[in-house]
């Protein structure tokens, strides 16, 4: 056993004392991360800054995105002073986000942004005045980066080892994060595509279980596919949904009378009893709606017709 004294004796104590209060604060707040459930890569973004912001006194942590060109500051997290704010935009070239882009895979710290030669002359270090950068790059699956995250004070600040791996974890859970993000958008296209058939004419086949969030999502984007594929008819085959609540009905046939007030005439097949159980129970009015048994029905109500070789 190793006895210390004196204020040296102190001073191991307390780092201590404080490495261990924030391995605790740590494990809990990924903890609670851990348990979330988050619908896109933006609420994870926010998430992980809030719990960061506890663990760091680092007056602004904040995920910039970047296409090489420009930067663009995609969330923040300000604590005394409000450094950044969401949405500011600079040359990808005049930011430190850059810096810590062209150095790699590897967390960078900049104590002092004065004396650094790479950001010693940037416009953003002559507005602070003075202070210290920390920055890792988020990466996208295919090697391509997506942006950084990152730390910045005017004041000086300097970070403990578990500090410095809290960035290098976060920055790989955010690129984790992304891909689950893009393949997500990915199912919810293919779950719901926009199938033209001639000019004017599309079919849209909605598949799988049906939730509010996917539904909200459905409607979206055939409000505006409809609009880019200058739609007049629209069939909207329900028959591959495999389980919907009331609630959702709701939202999912909201999508009837949006598309007659953007001037498209939809049309309805594939309704199973349920769903028409469902649809009175939640007052929807289909009474105007042309209703066909299926997509064949539709189709020819439209003057298509079917010839087999």
């Amino acid at each position: 056993m190793v006895y210390l004294y004196g204020n040296e004796g102190i001073q191991h104590c307390l780092q201590f004392f404080q490495e261990g209060i924030l391995f605790m604060s740590y494990s809990s707040e990924l903890n609670i991360i851990k348990n979330q459930h988050f619908r896109n890569f933006e609420e994870a973004a926010d998430s992980i800054l809030r719990m960061m912001g506890k663990l760091m006194n680092i007056n602004t942590l904040f995920i910039a995105k970047n296409d090489r060109r420009s930067n663009e500051i995609v969330k923040v997290l300000n604590r005394d002073k409000s450094l950044l704010r969401e949405g500011d935009t600079l040359p990808f070239k005049d930011t430190f986000c850059k810096v810590s882009v062209d150095k790699g895979r590897e967390l960078l710290i900049i104590p002092d942004i004065t004396k650094n030669d790479s950001t010693k002359s940037l416009n953003v270090t002559h507005n602070l005045g003075s202070g210290s950068f920390v920055g890792i790059p988020i990466y996208y699956e295919d090697g391509s980066n997506y942006g950084t995250i990152c730390g910045l004070d005017s004041d000086p600040f300097s970070l403990s080892e578990e500090q410095k791996e809290i960035f290098e974890t976060m920055s790989s859970l955010l690129s984790f994060v992304l891909e689950l993000d893009h393949a997500n958008k990915q199912i919810e296209t293919l779950s719901a595509p926009l199938v033209p058939i001639t000019r004017g004419v599309a079919v849209l086949p909605i598949v799988g279980i049906i939730n509010e969030e996917r539904a909200e999502r459905i409607v979206e984007l055939t409000l505006m596919k409809s609009q880019e594929m200058q739609l007049e008819h629209l069939v909207i085959d329900l028959s591959g949904i495999t389980h919907i609540n009331d609630e959702v009905v709701s939202s999912l046939l909201r999508i009837v009378s949006l598309m007659t007030l953007v001037g498209v005439e939809p049309m309805l097949t594939g309704i199973r009893p349920e769903i028409a159980m469902q649809a009175v129970r939640v007052h929807i009015n289909l009474k105007d709606i042309q209703i066909e048994a299926n997509l064949a029905n539709a189709l020819s109500w439209l003057g298509f017709t079917l010839q087999r070789n």
